[in-house]
């Protein structure tokens, strides 16, 4: 994308110190003409976006279910669980959501995935003594049988749940 640039003072309105401002000036620098590439853009208080660039969000094929409670869910299942304790805010948290959804991808015979958000389920994370973020917990049988905390790249996660697995049946 080829970007025109020109210098302040070939627009005389644009040397004015911004406190100077009339409203003439504003309305004179309102009706520049930018090049069309330009003109698509979105100027904002969080910076400059462009709308036809939409954002690229992973879909998630998520199972969405219904328990009364955790414990019932961890009972309830024929799979060893992983359970991903995250927070919306959390920027690590964020990050790992595509990676698991390709991890749940890859071992989606061997594991179910669940998220929790420990934010909305504070009772969960302190039963298990969740302190940092993302806290991952593999559970067999109803019962912690893995954990491990922060970011993982896709292959040491699934090398990390296949060893696991492994290692302890």
């Amino acid at each position: 994308m080829a970007i025109s640039s020109f210098s302040a003072s070939t627009i005389s309105s644009l040397k004015t110190p911004q406190s100077q401002w009339s409203a003439a000036n504003l309305t004179s620098l309102s009706s520049l003409k930018f090049p069309v590439q330009l003109q698509r853009l979105q100027f904002g208080i969080r910076g400059i976006s462009s709308p036809s660039r939409s954002r690229i969000f992973s879909l998630v094929a998520a199972k969405k279910q219904t328990f009364s409670s955790f414990d019932e869910l961890l009972a309830n299942t024929d799979k060893p669980v992983l359970v991903d304790f995250y927070a919306t805010w959390c920027g690590p948290c964020q990050f790992m959501g595509p990676i698991l959804d390709e991890v749940s991808a890859v071992l989606k015979d061997k594991i179910q995935v669940v998220k929790i958000d420990t934010e909305k389920y504070p009772s969960i994370a302190d039963k298990y003594r969740i302190e940092a973020l993302p806290t991952f917990i593999l559970f067999k049988d109803g019962k912690p049988y893995d954990r491990f905390e922060g970011a993982l790249t896709k292959d040491q996660f699934v090398e990390r749940i296949e060893n696991s697995l492994q290692v302890k049946q």
